[in-house]
């Protein structure tokens, strides 16, 4: 701000309308801390809405708990893989934002080390106490695992989820569970062994997030996993013959004859790594 005009730096510091929705992401995570956090709130004057931090790892149950006590109108608090938060620091935040008749709506913590399904149970109970009935009995929309990086803090809350984590039917952990897009899945038809469930129970395409058998597993160039189907579909590396996720195919070189490479064996035919350049 200290580049730009006067006029503008003080339209922006003095207008509280930018700073109602708070948004972080990368490659502004990794540099916010607790002070930082503060001193960006802050221009909000108590009227904060909305506090997304992704992967803030630096942020801190402090941090965290200044915000909301001087924020008390945050109606959308997403904090995944903040790792500096505990489900401690989590707790203490939802039940200070839940004091109010405008309860918090949505809660994303996918990510947050050690949230034991005590934890789960407190978080719902508080982000229930001022939910109408009839919201809390709309049907849950769909979690799709391909669709997990595509962040929006008004997504969640159209899905009418409070929280991203549930109980994991297979293993029972407190994790996010994924649902399948396909619409003839095989693992339908057993009735025990439903086609929801966390990534660590039901492998899933990168690609299309579906279910993946066990004998139809493909690795990419990115150490992704992929059905058969995608796998087929998907450009390959001339060398190794494996194809970038939709995530990474910014990684792709190009050779001398113009086809595609990846990382891995670009290095190998040049004797060096990325990180030896970088």
């Amino acid at each position: 701000m200290s580049q730009v005009c006067t006029s503008l730096r003080d339209a922006v510091n003095n207008d509280i309308l930018p700073w109602l929705n708070v948004i972080v992401q990368r490659p502004l995570s990794w540099r916010l801390n607790d002070e930082i956090l503060i001193k960006i709130t802050s221009k909000a004057n108590g009227r904060l809405k909305t506090l997304a931090l992704i992967n803030c790892m630096h942020v801190t149950d402090h941090g965290l708990q200044r915000v909301v006590q001087q924020n008390p109108l945050i109606n959308k608090l997403h904090i995944p893989a903040c790792t500096g938060i505990t489900p401690e620091g989590v707790l203490g935040a939802v039940k200070t934002l839940c004091q109010r008749s405008n309860c918090l709506k949505t809660l994303s913590i996918n990510g947050i080390y050690n949230i034991q399904k005590e934890h789960l149970d407190m978080l719902i109970m508080n982000l229930g106490k001022n939910q109408p009935l009839e919201e809390q009995q709309k049907q849950q929309q769909p979690v799709y695992y391909h669709e997990r990086c595509s962040f929006s803090v008004f997504k969640q809350e159209e899905s009418w989820r409070l929280i991203d984590l549930e109980i994991c039917p297979r293993c029972f952990e407190v994790r996010m569970v994924y649902d399948c897009p396909k619409e003839h899945c095989t693992r339908r038809e057993w009735p025990l062994a439903p086609c929801r469930g966390c990534n660590f129970c039901i492998p899933r395409c990168e690609n299309c997030g579906g279910c993946i058998e066990s004998g139809e597993v493909e690795e990419g160039a990115c150490e992704d996993i992929f059905c058969l189907e995608c796998w087929l579909q998907l450009p390959k590396c001339s060398f190794c013959n494996k194809p970038y996720c939709k995530q990474h195919t910014n990684w792709w070189c190009t050779s001398s004859d113009s086809s595609l490479i990846c990382k891995v064996c670009d290095e190998n035919s040049h004797g060096y790594t990325y990180t030896d350049v970088l």
